[in-house]
């Protein structure tokens, strides 16, 4: 005898209700696949060859990762790093090896971010070394990041407006972030 249920509530059978049950998981995967690169328009190309995270249990935040990396010595969370740096570092819209990307405190990075730059690609691509690029209750929260590219998608080409590769997806994330620019490792020497 069968138990009340909506199979019989609907007048099925037991064979069509475990026939169901048992294609059910295996359409719905199907649908899934299927629909997969039904997401929306391509966020940037795909790079073969960009690094998952670090395999270590370092966890580290942004700021004593880039200080230890650049060899930079500001203090304070991401976002006061350009006006810190002010009169101390050069600073500019341009990268190099060893130049921290300043990211601009928002809702979703409320202390800001610090990249470092690794390598430049071309004028509006960049490689960075980072850590704690991702969010709350991910795995890759604390970290670290290397060899991760970096887009320009500024009007002007002043690395105001980046996009930036997101591992977990492999690829660049959609979230256009604004930021200030680089700041050199090297001091600015004090006008005669």
């Amino acid at each position: 005898m069968r138990p009340c249920g909506e199979g019989a509530a609907n007048g099925g059978s037991l064979m069509t209700d475990m026939i169901a049950r048992r294609a059910l998981p295996a359409l719905s995967f199907l649908l899934a696949v299927g629909l997969a690169g039904c997401g929306g328009p391509a966020r940037g190309p795909r790079i073969a060859g960009v690094p998952e995270y670090s395999d270590d249990d370092l966890r580290l935040s942004c700021v004593p990762f880039a200080r230890a990396r650049s060899g930079i010595a500001l203090r304070g969370d991401a976002w006061q790093w350009w006006d810190a740096a002010a009169g101390t570092y050069q600073r500019g819209p341009r990268p190099g090896p060893g130049h921290v990307l300043v990211f601009g405190r928002t809702r979703r990075l409320p202390q800001g971010h610090l990249s470092v730059v690794r390598r430049v690609i071309n004028p509006r691509e960049i490689r960075v070394d980072h850590a704690n690029w991702a969010s709350a209750g991910t795995h890759g929260r604390g970290r670290v990041s290397e060899d991760q590219p970096v887009l320009d998608v500024s009007s002007r080409n002043d690395w105001t407006a980046v996009r930036v590769w997101f591992p977990p997806s492999q690829d660049y994330g959609n979230t256009v972030f604004a930021t200030h620019g680089f700041i050199a490792p090297r001091l600015v020497m004090a006008s005669r």
